[in-house]
């Protein structure tokens, strides 16, 4: 029996609120624009598992997109500590030198408080492993994505940063039973 998962890895909608901030998990998602939903969601298997992260932009477009979610705390965006929700201006002119520091290596540093890229890896991987075979949707983040295609590719943590992970964009990778294979990244064509 083949344990071959099927990953189609949606980005949340855009959020609804101010540009250049550290949003938090309580930041709630764009929904006003229906038509690319639905031609995203005619993309979609039927009968999928579908996860979300706990963060209520993912769950507002998983509803959008019809799909019943359970929440995966492993799936969560990384967690910026202190900086959450936070301008990243304000930042720049507080904190200086000690938040250049951070954008010099991102995949390795923290926030006060928060988590690496190499942290979120590690979740995904957790996250990634209690996955059934089969079609699974997971609707979540930017920083998700690139994790897990961090993953997939055995790629170094800096180097999966470099991914473009655009909003409601679709990432499908499968989980084969002799490794992985890369379908498409960032796919937007329908809106």
């Amino acid at each position: 029996m083949s344990a071959e998962t099927n990953l189609w890895l949606i980005r949340h909608a855009p959020v609804d609120g101010p540009s250049g901030v550290i949003h938090g998990p309580d930041a709630p998602a764009d929904l006003s624009d229906g038509a690319p939903f639905a031609a995203l969601r005619a993309k979609l298997p039927p009968n999928a598992v579908a996860i979300c992260s706990p963060a209520r932009r993912t769950r507002e477009t998983a509803r959008r997109l019809g799909l019943d979610a359970v929440d995966n705390p492993a799936f969560r965006e990384q967690d910026f500590g202190a900086w959450t929700g936070r301008r990243h201006d304000d930042l720049t002119a507080e904190s200086g030198e000690a938040y250049h520091a951070f954008w010099k290596s991102p995949a390795g540093s923290r926030a006060p408080g928060g988590e690496s890229f190499v942290d979120q890896i590690a979740r995904a991987r957790a996250g990634l492993a209690s996955l059934p075979a089969g079609d699974a949707l997971l609707v979540v983040h930017s920083g998700t994505i690139r994790a897990v295609l961090a993953i997939a590719l055995d790629l170094a943590p800096d180097h999966a940063l470099r991914f473009v992970i655009d909003p409601l964009s679709l990432t499908r990778i499968d989980r084969l039973d002799a490794g992985w294979r890369v379908v498409a990244v960032n796919q937007r064509g329908w809106l």
